[in-house]
């Protein structure tokens, strides 16, 4: 009864777009730059700096978020700046901090 609640409430396109924004999340490292982006903007090589890792890799990262349309992107002269485009995603880190594990 629940799982038609949900399917009510939520059209199947919604649902298949919601489905591809958790899973591009679902990686250790998306999840941080998602708590780190957290009501800031932030550059590539800000990023690359604090989580230690590859440009590259934090370019890759980004990109998959900003392709399924949790993140956007604007321009500062040489600099690219990220953000979260929902403010309300920040609901998903503040679960995943709550989990009792």
């Amino acid at each position: 009864m629940e799982k038609n609640f949900l399917i009510g409430k939520l059209k199947t396109e919604k649902l298949e777009i919601i489905a591809n924004m958790l899973k591009a999340i679902s990686h250790p490292k998306r999840i941080v730059i998602l708590s780190l982006l957290e009501n800031k903007k932030m550059t590539v090589t800000e990023i690359h700096n604090l989580l230690k890792i590859k440009q590259s890799s934090s370019s890759h990262h980004l990109g998959i978020l900003k392709n399924k349309g949790i993140l956007i992107s604007e321009r500062d002269g040489k600099n690219v700046y990220y953000s979260l485009k929902y403010n309300n995603l920040n609901r998903i880190i503040e679960c995943i901090n709550e989990c009792p594990i």
